[in-house]
């Protein structure tokens, strides 16, 4: 058995001890999960949306959340980005990803965190990837708040799980209290809240249409800037417009 033999034989050890994975990524000629049941994922995914992020990201700091294997972060640094920050709570998933990222030879740093926390970073992040996290959370909107609040400073790539009616609906901005149609009509915003489980999940929680996405998006301060895929935007940061103070009789 010659030496590079031995040592494809040695990759294959090492990621199946690291397994499973969830991220099928190519280190060194062998794929981590060539049997995904969504097929080469998330690169078919990547290949649908890639070209709204600049080709270039010399200078541009990210930090990816719930980042998994570590395969946007990878991405980013591909595009010749600076500082590149990734999260997860998962601790197997961080060993994933630093083990991608010392076979890479890439330098990007991965902490365990959650996005509740983002605010101990101590920074703010010219683009913050934030994909298939939102409807994993029993606080959405908080999450959105503190990414908007702490740590995108510009730019932010979501994705979120959809079902439900895809049609934006054109509605009044406020509707007196004696009104209940408006509720029962398919575009209207909503969250489905999974009491169980999901595709045998038991962290997806809140699961919205796309009028609700774009709506908290919206509301969190987030200007939705392209949608070049189901289910994926590239927002920056804006202003809010909700009141920060309650209103009169809460």
């Amino acid at each position: 058995m010659d030496v590079r033999r031995r040592s494809e034989d040695d990759l294959r050890r090492k990621i199946a001890e690291l397994g499973p994975w969830f991220h099928n990524l190519e280190i060194g000629g062998v794929q981590t999960a060539p049997e995904h049941f969504l097929g080469d994922y998330p690169r078919f995914k990547w290949e649908g949306f890639k070209h709204v992020i600049p080709g270039d990201l010399q200078g541009c700091s990210v930090l990816d959340v719930g980042c998994n294997a570590g395969f946007y972060a990878l991405e980013m640094k591909r595009r010749n980005a600076g500082r590149v920050v990734g999260i997860d709570t998962d601790a197997r998933y961080l060993r994933q990803a630093q083990f991608v990222a010392a076979e890479t030879g890439l330098n990007m740093e991965f902490k365990q965190m959650s996005v509740y926390d983002v605010g101990k970073l101590n920074e703010k992040f010219d683009l913050v990837i934030f994909m298939g996290v939102l409807y994993h959370l029993r606080h959405p909107l908080l999450a959105l708040d503190l990414l908007y609040e702490q740590v995108v400073g510009d730019r932010m790539l979501f994705q979120c799980l959809q079902r439900g009616d895809e049609r934006i609906p054109d509605l009044q901005e406020d509707y007196d209290f004696s009104e209940w149609s408006v509720f029962d009509r398919p575009d209207y915003p909503k969250l489905f809240f999974v009491k169980e489980r999901y595709a045998g999940d038991p962290t997806n929680w809140f699961i919205p249409n796309k009028p609700a996405v774009e709506a908290m998006l919206s509301s969190s301060g987030f200007v939705i800037e392209a949608n070049p895929e189901r289910e994926v935007y590239l927002c920056r940061r804006g202003e809010r417009h909700y009141a920060v103070e309650p209103p009169p009789g809460s």
